[in-house]
């Protein structure tokens, strides 16, 4: 396999000063990263570069990027590491103007999440039916997860020292490394109390940690390794699988059916929107829509003269 291009001086400048100076998190980095290099090599096939490109050329950009075959949100972000870093060199003076200024976007639709019920919440959570320590994982793991909405990045980053269990709060490092002290109640604290019994954790404990790191890991692999966030993905697709839940499940499902259930029960906006770690508001409010259309689906089912209404 061939050795990748170095990216120009002035990606690499960029990129710097997008983990200094705003404090991107690793993964929103090689996010970056990746369609940064695909946007300078495209560049480069057409004997130009970040410094001489023009907005037409870029037109022509975006133009490719919607006829090819790649998810809308996928064209959204790279356009979007695009314009910060047209943006970055014109702000720092490395070319005279912004070509992206004035460059139409890609529009993202703003799907509703699709939460679990709680009764489906129920039968993922009691489809864990053994003690053995990957058993007391995978419950702790799930438990964890519905509690407190959080990321899956955020779940299987976690070390020993983020949890309190006496007084049932975790803390969480989100986007950005922003922290966040979230609770969680007695069902997910009598998983973990499980887990980190002489009977879980403590048998995935190897002779020799692979790493240093993983020796505060919350959750461990049979290796005695960080448990990775592909793996955690596949512990909940295989117990969605058991439970019979047919639609696509995910890490995130459990996190959009925390928020939705709070709030079905009363939660207050803010409160979920610092639960789970988001910047604005706005990005919370998705979950009072979902509320309002499952309440309406339960009023349509239920009430006797509902249809009489319309």
């Amino acid at each position: 396999m061939a050795p990748k291009a170095p990216l120009p001086l002035e990606v690499e400048e960029f990129l710097a000063w997008m983990l200094s100076e705003k404090g991107r998190a690793a993964n929103t980095l090689a996010a970056y990263r990746r369609d940064l290099r695909a946007y300078c090599g495209w560049l480069d096939e057409r004997g130009t570069g970040v410094l001489d490109v023009d907005h037409e050329t870029l037109v022509e950009f975006v133009g490719k990027r919607k006829a090819s075959e790649s998810a809308t949100a996928s064209i959204a972000r790279q356009l979007a590491a695009i314009r910060m870093l047209h943006r970055f060199l014109a702000i720092e003076g490395i070319r005279p103007d912004d070509p992206t200024a004035n460059l139409d976007g890609v529009k993202v639709p703003s799907g509703i999440p699709k939460p679990l019920t709680e009764a489906q919440v129920t039968s993922l959570l009691d489809a864990v039916v053994g003690h053995d320590p990957i058993d007391r994982r995978d419950r702790a793991l799930l438990e964890l997860l519905y509690a407190t909405g959080a990321r899956i990045s955020e779940t299987v980053g976690l070390s020993i020292g983020d949890l309190d269990l006496d007084g049932r709060l975790v803390r969480l490092f989100g986007k950005g490394s922003k922290e966040r002290i979230v609770p969680f109640g007695s069902s997910a604290g009598r998983a973990l109390d499980e887990w980190f019994s002489v009977r879980g954790r403590a048998r995935l404990v190897p002779d020799r940690w692979p790493r240093r790191d993983d020796a505060s890991a919350v959750f461990l692999n049979t290796r005695g390794s960080r448990l990775s966030r592909q793996a955690a993905w596949l512990v909940v697709k295989k117990y969605g699988t058991r439970a019979g839940i047919t639609d696509d499940l995910s890490p995130h499902v459990l996190r959009h059916s925390c928020a939705t259930h709070l709030l079905d029960h009363g939660a207050d906006l803010r409160v979920v929107q610092e639960m789970l770690g988001h910047v604005s508001i706005s990005t919370t409010q998705v979950y009072t829509r979902v509320s309002q259309e499952r309440l309406w689906e339960v009023y349509r089912s239920a009430h006797p003269r509902a249809r009489l209404d319309r």
